[in-house]
């Protein structure tokens, strides 16, 4: 055991540095917890809390993800292509390891595969255009940590070209800093979590209208469960979620049960196996900005 003795020693600084000290040393100790986040955490963090890919990306064993992100089992069957999700590991046959960084930052961004082909719109790209340089560099780091799968996931059908589906507000560009702000953190956050994938959509014959349609939902989901509609997460205080409180939001994202004990059905009640991973400082901005939707019957 080592023992210490304290000596009152004179600063033989400035006395108000030395009332600063701690406060700098708190600051510097800060600083290395944030920089001891490799680009490999940052990735794993990204892809399997904020962005849910495994939701669409892991086959299930009774309901339970397995083999991760090496594709899908999930069909998506619109009016413009059936798809699977695709084979996201190091594979370098049914998978991502052929692929270059740049080849898989476009994917992600712009949609679009290493031949040029597009990828169906299910995969939310329109969304994640948000994202800073540093998080999907991180992203790719991760991917390529991805154990291989060898798992050949069906080619997408086209049927007919797909109406454009932008998403505007992924058009903001955040730094670092901007992401301290906890509304446009929220907007970071919700733009990940492509909320407005579903919550902007009316239809399955529809595409997403962010404009006329921003958090209105409606679109009809079928499954064992039965039939669910994307719900009205605007403002409004009959349609929407405007007389819900900041608590009776948290618990349905993280708990999947509304405010009259209802539990939530899919496929929501499956993304919030994600968002109850998330902070608590995360889910509050979250929350934050979801109060900024306007009003919408």
């Amino acid at each position: 055991m080592m023992i210490f003795v304290r000596r009152a020693v004179r600063c033989r600084i400035a006395p108000f540095m030395c009332r600063l000290l701690p406060g700098v040393l708190a600051l510097i100790c800060a600083t290395a917890g944030v920089a001891a986040e490799t680009l490999v955490e940052r990735g794993d963090y990204l892809v399997n809390h904020l962005m849910a890919c495994g939701n669409c990306h892991s086959p299930r064993v009774n309901g339970v993800p397995t083999r991760a992100l090496s594709g899908g089992v999930q069909l998506f069957n619109e009016p413009w292509f059936t798809v699977k999700g695709a084979n996201l590991t190091s594979d370098r046959d049914t998978g991502l390891g052929a692929w270059s960084d740049d080849d898989i930052k476009r994917a992600i961004t712009q949609g679009v595969r290493p031949n040029g082909t597009p990828l169906a719109e299910v995969m939310p790209s329109a969304f994640y255009r948000i994202l800073t340089p540093r998080d999907l560099d991180a992203i790719v780091a991760y991917l390529r940590t991805v154990p291989a799968v060898r798992n050949e996931v069906p080619a997408p059908i086209y049927k007919a070209e797909a109406p454009s589906s932008a998403y505007p507000l992924a058009a903001t560009r955040l730094n670092e800093a901007g992401l301290a702000d906890p509304l446009k953190r929220g907007l970071y956050l919700s733009t990940l979590a492509h909320c407005m994938a579903c919550h902007s959509r009316v239809s399955i014959d529809a595409p997403a209208d962010y404009v006329k349609a921003f958090g209105k939902g409606g679109r009809l989901f079928k499954g064992p469960w039965g039939e669910t509609s994307a719900a009205n997460i605007s403002a409004d205080r009959k349609a929407g979620i405007g007389a819900w409180s900041d608590d009776d939001l948290r618990r349905a994202l993280t708990e999947g049960v509304r405010p009259d004990g209802r539990r939530l059905k899919p496929p929501m009640i499956d993304y919030v196996a994600y968002y109850r991973t998330w902070s608590a400082a995360e889910i509050d901005a979250l929350v934050a900005w979801v109060r900024t939707i306007p009003p919408v019957e």
